[in-house]
């Protein structure tokens, strides 16, 4: 069994004893793709609160979530991205609200989505952006929690790894599209996977490298095809994330 699977399998019981909340009012925050694509001229920086993964353990454990999210504000970051799963990355759906209640830029669940009740979860607890993997689910479910969450108001990445998924991403007409370097069923990364994916974009999506970058020479690599880097351990490792979030805003 790969880690995809591991982490689908555990993810499955977790939903199965998952209430069902009821719908709180929407975060009033800019859009992700309108920023974005408003200006073009720089490289735009996802923050990302990690406290640990499977491939390093642990990064963080003892983060102040708050702290660390308004030191990327600070720094200039487009939008934040939080991890809420507890059992392999030892985050929650608590650092996603608090983060939330903190900062004004979009705020990313960071999770393996595979069920409405999540939708609902990240947006009572003040996600404006939610994560879909290509990997993580059946096409037809695929489509189905796309529809769901733009219905809920929320901006979708949708995340792929090869060519195959990368289709599947621009004919659900998704308007973000990350392309993660990491292979989720190894956990190998490698920047590579964005070049290559870079030369097969046929849509107007906002297209994002997800996960290798810890300095300009890697985002320069990717500057060319994509409009945003999501950069997680090359921020958390460092004691003021400012300096690093300026040396990645490369201009484009």
């Amino acid at each position: 069994m790969d880690f995809l699977e591991k982490i689908i399998n555990e993810k499955q019981k977790e939903v199965a004893l998952m209430p069902i909340e009821e719908l709180q009012p929407l975060r009033q925050t800019a859009s992700f793709y309108q920023q974005v694509k408003e200006h073009p001229e720089k490289m735009h920086i996802i923050g990302e609160v990690k406290r640990a993964s499977p491939s390093k353990g642990a990064i963080n454990l003892s983060v102040n979530v708050i702290e660390q999210a308004q030191a990327y504000e600070k720094a200039g970051v487009t939008a934040i991205s939080v991890l809420t799963d507890e059992v392999f990355f030892k985050g929650s759906i608590e650092d996603l609200r608090q983060v939330s209640e903190q900062v004004t830029v979009p705020v990313l669940c960071k999770d393996f989505i595979i069920d409405e009740k999540q939708l609902i979860r990240a947006r009572n607890a003040g996600a404006t952006i939610v994560l879909l993997i290509v990997a993580a689910l059946p096409q037809r479910k695929l489509a189905d929690l796309y529809k769901k969450a733009t219905s809920l108001g929320l901006e979708v990445l949708v995340e792929v790894h090869d060519e195959q998924e990368l289709k599947v991403a621009e004919a659900l007409s998704a308007k973000l599209i990350g392309v993660n370097n990491r292979n989720l069923k190894t956990f190998d990364v490698s920047i590579s996977v964005s070049q290559k994916l870079g030369e097969k974009q046929t849509t107007e999506a906002v297209y994002i490298s997800e996960s290798g970058f810890s300095g300009k020479e890697q985002v320069g690599l990717v500057k060319d095809a994509y409009q945003a880097v999501l950069v997680g351990e090359g921020l958390m490792r460092q004691s003021d994330p400012k300096e690093k979030v300026k040396e990645l805003q490369v201009l484009r």
